[in-house]
């Protein structure tokens, strides 16, 4: 492990008298613990991305505001549901983001996962898709997108270009252009095929917070093996520059009592769990709680935690600046060097060599 990030949910609502608080907050909170994070070294900033929720789902700005006010820390997604997006609009925002943030960017995309409405993305006018999940749709906007933050053309120029210097009828690419983009974006896959296909395009994998597989073996033995037969795909390709991976986990450490009062165990949280999603049993990884020396042995025997490059620590977003902050320094300080992480102060981890 050479990098460690926080994973927000970015939920809000619920009573304010009760702790729960509003989406301005919610907003405003992310923008300090990443303002925070950047100052203990943390490598990365990640936010997932939903709608018809309340939690967040229009990422560009947050990640904006998040680049504009730190100086090494990644921002990123986990992932954006490309079944909800535009890909020309989302191909000039993710360059425009890229070149405000210095290439400090981890752009996480897929199909996307369940969602709160029934075929939501149709609601924003993206419609057709055969798919039940919208899958069809999101891979075919995704290649748009791929092709468009690649300086591909997507029109021609007009007869008579207003306001360019376009010749007339030439073809023309969406503005603006980040050279270094496409290196980083990263696919969120959450099986094996997935993870091929992923390696096959040449992009980083964002290995998913649950497994469309249960074999009965480790969430994290069946990650690692995600990750071997991405690598092995990319290889295969032909791809020479360096990839990266990113696995997530929920991480508490206890260095104090006050941890130990709000992160004591809870009956099933230091297990992998099974279940179904999108009518397929799947693995979900387990929580890790518990005093450095013991997070730091659990997490060497985690397969995929320690094949991966970076690790995406998931926290309580709800639960206000100061505890979160607490989490990130308390993993930085006693747990994190023990595993390879020394702290950002260059910006972002390069990947590993191709073999």
């Amino acid at each position: 492990m050479r990098a460690f990030g926080f994973l927000s949910f970015g939920h809000y609502g619920g009573s304010p008298a009760q702790g729960g608080i509003t989406a301005r907050q919610m907003l405003h909170d992310a923008i300090d613990i990443g303002v925070g994070a950047d100052e203990l070294g943390v490598n990365g900033a990640y936010f997932r991305v939903h709608h018809y929720a309340r939690q967040s789902a229009s990422p560009m700005p947050l990640l904006s505001a998040v680049a504009a006010r730190t100086q090494r820390i990644e921002v990123g997604t986990g992932v954006i549901d490309m079944r909800y997006e535009n890909p020309l609009y989302l191909a000039e925002e993710a360059a425009a983001l890229d070149l405000i943030a210095d290439g400090r960017v981890a752009l996480g995309i897929s199909r996307g996962a369940p969602e709160a409405a029934e075929r939501g993305w149709e609601s924003f006018g993206y419609t057709g898709s055969s798919d039940p999940r919208g899958a069809d749709i999101a891979l075919s906007k995704f290649d748009v997108f791929l092709k468009a933050i690649q300086g591909h053309p997507m029109t021609r120029a007009a007869a008579q270009p207003y306001m360019s210097d376009a010749r007339p009828h030439a073809p023309l690419a969406i503005e603006p252009q980040s050279e270094e983009l496409i290196r980083h974006i990263w696919w969120g896959a959450g099986s094996r095929a997935t993870a091929e296909r992923t390696g096959q395009m040449g992009l980083n994998l964002m290995s998913s917070t649950l497994l469309t597989e249960a074999t009965g073996a480790a969430f994290g033995d069946l990650q690692a093996e995600q990750i071997d037969v991405f690598r092995e795909s990319f290889k295969a390709a032909g791809h020479t520059h360096a990839p990266r991976v990113s696995v997530s986990r929920s991480v508490f450490p206890i260095v104090t009592e006050q941890d130990r009062r709000i992160f004591g165990m809870r009956p099933g949280e230091d297990s992998d769990q099974i279940g179904i999603i999108d009518g397929t049993r799947s693995t979900f990884g387990r929580s890790y709680t518990g005093e450095p020396d013991q997070l730091i042995e659990q997490l060497k025997a985690d397969a995929a935690v320690q094949s991966a490059d970076t690790l995406l620590l998931t926290i309580p977003s709800q639960a206000g600046v100061d505890l979160n902050l607490h989490i990130l320094q308390s993993f930085a300080e006693h747990v994190a060097p023990a595993l390879g992480w020394k702290p950002s102060t260059e910006g972002p981890v390069q990947g590993d060599p191709v073999a």
